[in-house]
């Protein structure tokens, strides 16, 4: 199990480098989300990762699907050598390969119910969910 986080803002005093967590902040940010009926709460590590990478290949699904990359396999490239993504982890869509697309989508859509129209699965990903096909295979639906 991945120990939850918390977040504070910090501060620092004139001199001195420690961080300090700043309670004003903190209850500011409590004030706002309870006027507008946020719920607080700690997210796992693991979470937070799946949150940006699984938006991530939501969005190079439909970088797919219009045609602006031919394969799954140049996002990873891109990946790899423009944004630094681990070597190890072969690039964005191997990782997510690695998850499965059908829980990839799953989350999405998960996440779309919960948060609205910024979480809308792309087609292609929905497409390949549905019929069990790897990310690895995913190509424009459109020729470049």
């Amino acid at each position: 199990m991945v120990a939850l986080r918390e977040t504070w803002w910090l501060r620092y005093e004139k001199g001195d480098r420690t961080p300090h967590p700043d309670p004003e902040v903190a209850r500011i940010i409590r004030g706002k989300a309870a006027q507008m009926g946020v719920e607080q709460r700690s997210f796992t590590d693991e979470e937070i990762l799946r949150r940006l990478l699984f938006a991530s290949v939501n969005e190079a699904c439909k970088i797919l699907e219009e045609g602006k990359a031919y394969r799954a396999s140049d996002i990873d490239v891109m990946w790899l050598n423009g944004f630094g993504f681990p070597r190890y982890r072969g690039g964005l869509m191997y990782w997510a390969d690695g998850i499965g697309v059908a829980e990839v989508y799953r989350q999405i859509q998960t996440w779309h119910q919960q948060y609205g129209e910024r979480w809308a699965p792309a087609p292609l990903l929905r497409r390949l969910a549905e019929t069990g096909t790897p990310l690895r295979e995913a190509k424009p639906s459109r020729p470049m």
